[in-house]
């Protein structure tokens, strides 16, 4: 199983942000991007790859640990930035601090469990918008995002999401995620 441990915004907060994406789609160069489907979006905590079904229980019970020990906090979605000339993204904004702290808490869990973790990068909450899929600037696109500040929603949830690759090889389909475990903050 292919696994992420994520929190996903509002329909309202996601709404809004997809009203300013489709401005940014309009620029220049913006079909040489492979766009997220915003019914998608989500800021990813840990990302386990592929991972032995066995490890479920186990990360269940550590990710129901993570989601007790914090609590539920505002976040908005705020800022565009990029990766390089890569990946195309929006930051977060509000309680930060607290949504850094629960993705320390869900590694380290993981890790308990069993799962094997790439963390050879530090945690930079962003939620990705699309991704290059060639030669693309993507500096523009950022900055059009860069004042962007959207409404403030309670991120009051931890999901452990599977993610199922796209088995028919036709260009442009996208892995589709199926929740597999979800647990309130705080609770």
């Amino acid at each position: 199983m292919r696994l992420f441990v994520a929190v996903t915004p509002t329909a309202a907060a996601v709404a809004e942000l997809a009203a300013a994406v489709r401005d940014v789609r309009r620029l220049p160069g913006a079909d040489r991007l492979r766009w997220a489907d915003p019914a998608s979006w989500h800021f990813t905590l840990a990302f386990l790859g592929e991972t032995d079904e066995a490890l479920l229980p186990g990360l269940g019970e550590r990710l129901g640990r993570a989601a007790h020990r914090h609590p539920a906090h505002e976040l908005c979605l705020a800022g565009g930035g990029r990766f390089g000339d890569r990946v195309l993204w929006v930051g977060a904004g509000g309680d930060v601090e607290t949504l850094q702290a629960l993705a320390a808490s869900v590694v380290a869990g993981c890790r308990r469990a069993g799962a094997e973790l790439d963390t050879t990068r530090a945690f930079h909450p962003h939620l990705t918008l699309a991704r290059a899929t060639g030669r693309v600037h993507l500096r523009p696109y950022a900055e059009a995002l860069a004042g962007f500040h959207g409404v403030t929603w309670p991120a009051d949830r931890l999901e452990l999401v599977r993610s199922n690759l796209p088995a028919s090889g036709m260009p442009g389909e996208r892995p589709r995620y199926e929740t597999v475990g979800s647990w309130e903050l705080g609770r």
